[in-house]
């Protein structure tokens, strides 16, 4: 499974920077559900509507330069759609 890290800003949109999720994702637990989660609107217009939750947990990643780090991850799932936008949010080690 692949993510995108949020790199860098050019003009208020998103530079992705590929990584490969190595093992399995634990210590899950959902941050926001529905109407908590600020971009709900966006999510239901491009992958469909569904009980939308935002969700964070831990992971061994590897990054596009080869190094595998501890990462602490967040996407958004719902119900017959699955995980989506999965993003690295900080380092563990």
């Amino acid at each position: 499974m692949y993510g995108c890290i949020l790199f860098g800003r050019s003009r208020g949109v998103a530079i992705p920077e590929p990584f490969e999720i190595l093992s399995t994702i634990e210590a899950i637990e959902t941050i926001a559900v529905a109407g908590r989660i600020r971009s709900i609107e966006r999510l239901s217009k491009l992958h469909g509507r569904g009980r939308w939750r935002k969700m964070n947990g831990v992971a061994w990643i590897r990054l596009r330069n080869g190094r595998v780090r501890l990462a602490e991850l967040h996407w958004y799932e719902a119900h017959g759609i699955g995980r989506i936008e999965i993003k690295r949010k900080s380092y563990l080690e």
